[in-house]
């Protein structure tokens, strides 16, 4: 989606529904900002249905700002259609679900889910995603999650940096070589049970039953299709449930582990780059309610490689508070004392920014943003010294 999640300030979710329209597909009223000869970045984001990825997508986007952002087209009632898609001048956001093989009814003749490989067509989706890196537009289709059909397609322009987010980023090895950096949302068992019980339970009125048998039902696919593909990326942010209350069905640890070594990303760290803390923030400067808050910051091995953990469990009442937690942490990657602080509050009307979700993405998505920065000033530096060999 090209938007406003070049990872924070979108205004829509990545499977936002727009009517369908005969207006071109593509044209836009949005400022592009990849300037000639610039090569942009391409972030990866897995994780399944449900964990969150619109959420982070607004984290990310509002992190690179950008006067204009929203649906390709401009959505619903502006000449809009159907579309995944988000942009912005500074980013776009593309959902992968838009690469399904087959549409609703034929994944019901086929018999598979469309967590399944074979329901993906990812030879297009390389050529894609090797096309926007090299700066040259696309015709991409559309997954209508309305209907659930096969849309005709709409055309993408590449900005400065390309987010491709959904089910299966990092399965082809020809898309894993494109990506600059990539991040996993790992969101453990209990906590999508706990999740689907107060959604479709509490707030749509479903049975216990009916919840266990739609995961039991998904758990195969995901297990052999999706998850696997955390020991790829960079960044993996980790929803448990809380060690403070073994009681305790809503409040949650979250976990950041942080692949050292990665080009232009250093760890964001507790206090001590390198060290081992457990910190319990004093109750004057950072109120949270039962069962308290605990930080932690580990060095562990994940898939073989070397990794910083920082970890945040438990929740905060006063979102203003947490710029105790920030005044403690490095490599944070903010512009200015408390911005991961101010970002926080920009949403905080969204789910996880009253816990360590809300703040392990928002550390994410400035990683993000430092990342491009480094990437942009390195490529600007080579050019110059064309331009200065050349002269």
């Amino acid at each position: 989606m090209k938007f406003s999640m070049t990872v924070g300030a979108l205004v829509a979710a990545t499977s936002s529904a727009f009517a369908p329209s005969s207006t071109l597909r593509g044209s836009s009223a949005l400022n592009m900002a990849l300037q000639e000869g610039q090569t942009p970045i391409v972030i990866g984001l897995a994780a399944d249905s449900g964990c969150g990825k619109s959420t982070f997508m607004r984290r990310v986007t509002s992190t690179f700002g950008g006067d204009n952002c929203g649906p390709l087209g401009g959505g619903f009632g502006n000449g809009g259609w159907e579309t995944n898609t988000l942009v912005s001048d500074m980013a776009t956001v593309i959902c992968l679900d838009d690469y399904h093989l087959n549409d609703r009814e034929g994944r019901k003749v086929s018999g598979l889910t469309a967590l399944n490989t074979a329901e993906q067509k990812f030879d297009l989706m390389f050529e894609h995603v090797q096309a926007l890196k090299n700066g040259e537009t696309i015709m991409k289709p559309i997954y209508n999650h309305v209907n659930g059909t096969l849309d005709a397609p709409e055309k993408i322009e590449p900005t400065p940096v390309i987010i491709i987010e959904g089910l299966h980023p990092f399965v082809d090895e020809r898309v894993r070589e494109l990506i600059d950096f990539s991040l996993y949302l790992d969101i453990s068992p209990d906590v999508k049970l706990n999740w689907k019980i107060q959604r479709d339970m509490e707030e749509r009125g479903h049975s216990l039953e009916s919840i266990m048998a739609s995961i039991e039902a998904r758990k195969p696919d995901f297990d052999a299709y999706i998850e696997p593909q955390k020991q790829f990326a960079d960044y993996v942010i980790e929803v448990l449930p809380t060690d403070l209350d073994k009681e305790d069905k809503k409040t949650l640890k979250v976990r950041a582990i942080q692949k050292k070594g990665v080009a232009d990303f250093n760890p964001t760290y507790l206090f001590d780059e390198g060290s081992e803390i457990s910190w319990t923030p004093s109750a004057d400067k950072l109120s949270s309610p039962a069962p308290g808050l605990k930080l932690a910051y580990t060095q562990e091995q994940y898939f073989g490689n070397d990794v910083a953990v920082l970890e945040m469990d438990g929740s905060f009442d006063n979102i203003q508070e947490l710029v105790y937690v920030e005044s403690n942490l490095g490599n944070a990657n903010s512009k200015f004392y408390g911005e991961v602080t101010q970002a926080m509050l920009s949403l905080a009307d969204s789910p996880g920014s009253n816990n360590g979700t809300g703040l392990m993405q928002t550390l994410a998505a400035f990683a993000i943003r430092e990342l491009y920065n480094k990437k942009a000033a390195t490529a600007k530096l080579e050019a110059n010294k064309e331009v200065a060999a050349a002269a």
